[in-house]
């Protein structure tokens, strides 16, 4: 998890400096070429890499002013079926992006400018995907847990 947050970090710290050197070389009349679409590649990772770490810490945002009112038990239950949701969803969303990926990287498809292969990104994508899904699936477990304890 450390590894994917430290890439995320990585990639967002990457992102600055290309941006900077991007306007400087402007302002000189010598832009930095294909860097809008690094940059771009660099947005997508680190908000992927950041979606585990951030949900194994809880750091969503997340509407509880209701629910805080109710038993814990009651949380529980509505922290489940919310997981088995997301569950569901972000599974079906992996399975898409490494479809996607894998058609993409059958056709041959680049990128634009530097004509980078994009499938490669989308695979990385759905990688952190598969490591959220596991997280939430371990949400789930803790949750089913603590509601036969209690």
């Amino acid at each position: 998890m450390d590894k994917l947050k430290i890439i995320g970090a990585i990639c967002l710290v990457g992102m600055t400096f290309l941006t900077c050197a991007d306007v400087v070389g402007r302002f000189f009349r010598h832009p930095i070429f294909g860097s809008v679409e690094i940059v771009g590649f660099m947005a997508t990772l680190a908000v992927a890499m950041a979606l585990p770490y951030t949900q194994q810490f809880k750091g969503h945002i997340g509407v509880e002013i209701l629910v805080r009112i109710f038993p814990e038990k009651t949380q529980t239950i509505i922290d489940l079926c919310t997981s088995f949701l997301s569950f569901g969803l972000f599974t079906l969303i992996t399975w898409q992006m490494a479809v996607y990926a894998y058609e993409m990287h059958g056709s041959g498809e680049v990128s634009m400018n530097l004509e980078l292969p994009e499938y490669c990104i989308i695979y990385m994508v759905a990688f952190c995907f598969v490591i959220f899904s596991l997280i939430i699936l371990r949400d789930i477990i803790q949750n089913i847990s603590k509601l036969r304890h209690s």
